[in-house]
């Protein structure tokens, strides 16, 4: 069970945090990879390192998923290479004015919020998706999964930091995931969500180094820490396995119990 030798998974926003992390996880179970994110050399340098250590395939695109072109031509690359892609995972993503109360925050910082962490989801999902579902039909493939990644913050609120927009577009993507399940179902294609809690980035660290949020998740987060990295591969493994085929409109929550207090 969750043998990936012979599948395609695809990830965005591979280049460093939780989509480096979970790329490494489904190398480590045999799938080769198409890794795309902006920094090129980054991608180059983990194709490179994973190839030699646990001999798969690995293709690195150049994509900024807020581009309909750079999607498309990430798609046609990894066709060209592999032929078929059984996984995507929709890591990508960021914010501005996080720290910014609601009645202060800019529409510029909504906009740019939305465009990346929700718009290029649905970009992304539309475009792989439809290659799946041709696949799928043709024969080239046998199924299709589509793992988006929310967070917490898309689930519930927080009294920790304003941070509107990133709710917003987080609890957009749960629920666009439902309906794309929904849609998908009967075309051999899941769609499920993950929503991460507490996990060190280059986004977060800052962050989650002040004092003031380590005591916020002590008192917070049951298990009383931020998670470790490697920590979310498991739940990606999962949802992303041929055998996970009755699992689909799911959101799962990895985050040390904060969503179940």
């Amino acid at each position: 069970m969750f043998n990936y030798k012979g599948k395609v998974v695809a990830i965005t926003g591979a280049s460093s945090g939780l989509g480096k992390q979970m790329a490494e996880g489904f190398a480590q179970c045999g799938a080769d990879l198409v890794l795309l994110a902006r920094r090129a050399d980054r991608l180059e340098a983990s194709a490179k390192e994973w190839e030699a250590k646990y001999g798969v395939k690995v293709l690195p695109v150049a994509c900024d998923v807020t581009s309909t072109e750079a999607i498309t031509k990430a798609l046609a690359a990894a066709d060209a290479k592999f032929g078929h892609v059984e996984v995507i995972i929709n890591d990508a993503g960021g914010e501005r004015g996080t720290g910014t109360a609601l009645v202060d925050y800019k529409k510029e910082d909504w906009e740019f919020t939305l465009n990346l962490d929700l718009t290029s989801v649905f970009e992304v999902t539309k475009i792989f998706a439809g290659y799946m579902k041709k696949n799928i039909e043709a024969g080239k493939q046998t199924y299709g999964r589509v793992i988006n990644i929310a967070s917490i913050y898309g689930l519930v609120g927080n009294t920790a930091i304003p941070t509107i927009a990133y709710h917003a577009t987080k609890g957009a993507v749960v629920n666009f995931s439902r309906g794309a399940a929904a849609e998908l179902a009967k075309s051999g294609i899941t769609v499920n969500t993950i929503c991460p809690g507490y996990f060190y980035t280059e986004l977060t660290t800052e962050t989650l180094d002040s004092e003031f949020f380590q005591n916020f998740a002590k008192q917070s987060v049951p298990m009383a820490r931020y998670g470790k990295s490697g920590e979310l591969n498991s739940a990606a493994i999962f949802l992303g396995a041929e055998e996970s085929s009755y699992v689909t409109g799911q959101a799962i929550a990895v985050d040390g119990g904060y969503t179940c207090v």
